[in-house]
């Protein structure tokens, strides 16, 4: 009898310890101060929420480096890279800045620096960009695009859907999305090329060049105004649009 009473003793004694801990650890929770001063933190990744949850920007390494997020929902996307990321207010990615530089195992040099803004549920429109190649060239530029405006997700489930498919197949595809989903264009371009070249392009709404300004990298100047078949006219008389 003695021995029974021990026991139980021993399960009341061991049960009040428990709930007097987990109280302890979860007032402390409660208890946490709003503000936190550090001089130091080193993490891996930072998501910062809203009060509901909804994601809005993302600090992190390569390895923790998220896919795709629209709308809270994540998507396979592979990006090799550290960075920060910027989400809108209903959790979709709007842009983001990535870097990433390394030597590789023949001692060349990769690297690349972007950031960029997006249009609402589509890629970017705005970007800049500048990388060093491993032939030893680098270039930097500015490139404003025209985005459509159905929603990115429509061609991300198409990708999806065609996976795994003969290329044949995924190209006729493809072909049929474009029917209805028109292409994006590029409407500017301001670089420094790889042979050290500078230039100013200007498209029109087909992505088509008709205006190109350069300065190769022997220094000699050049412009050029095209139609829309690309072929050169005279700048001083202004074609009009077709």
């Amino acid at each position: 009898m003695k021995g029974q009473v021990g026991q139980r003793f021993l399960m009341i004694y061991a049960g009040v310890l428990t709930a007097v801990f987990a109280v302890t650890v979860l007032g402390g929770f409660v208890a946490a101060p709003k503000k936190l001063a550090l001089d130091e933190l080193q993490v891996h990744r930072i998501d910062v929420v809203e009060p509901d949850g909804t994601l809005r920007m993302v600090i992190s390494d390569k390895a923790r480096f998220p896919g795709a997020i629209i709308k809270g929902k994540e998507y396979p996307h592979e990006r090799p890279t550290a960075g920060m990321l910027f989400y809108d207010d209903e959790g979709t990615e709007t842009g983001g800045l990535t870097f990433a530089g390394y030597k590789d195992k023949d001692g060349k040099v990769r690297s690349a620096v972007h950031l960029s803004f997006d249009r609402y549920m589509q890629d970017q429109v705005l970007a800049l960009d500048a990388a060093d190649n491993p032939d030893g060239s680098s270039q930097t530029g500015l490139e404003m695009m025209d985005r459509p405006d159905y929603p990115i997700t429509d061609l991300i489930d198409l990708m999806a859907r065609t996976k795994g498919l003969p290329r044949a197949q995924q190209e006729a595809a493809m072909r049929a999305f474009r029917v209805n989903h028109p292409e994006s264009h590029r409407r500017l371009v301001m670089a420094r090329q790889p042979d050290g070249s500078v230039m100013l392009g200007l498209n029109d709404e087909q992505g088509r060049p008709r205006i190109v300004l350069k300065v190769g990298s022997d220094g000699t100047p050049s412009i050029r105004m095209l139609d829309a078949d690309g072929k050169p006219v005279d700048g001083a008389k202004p074609q009009a649009a077709r």
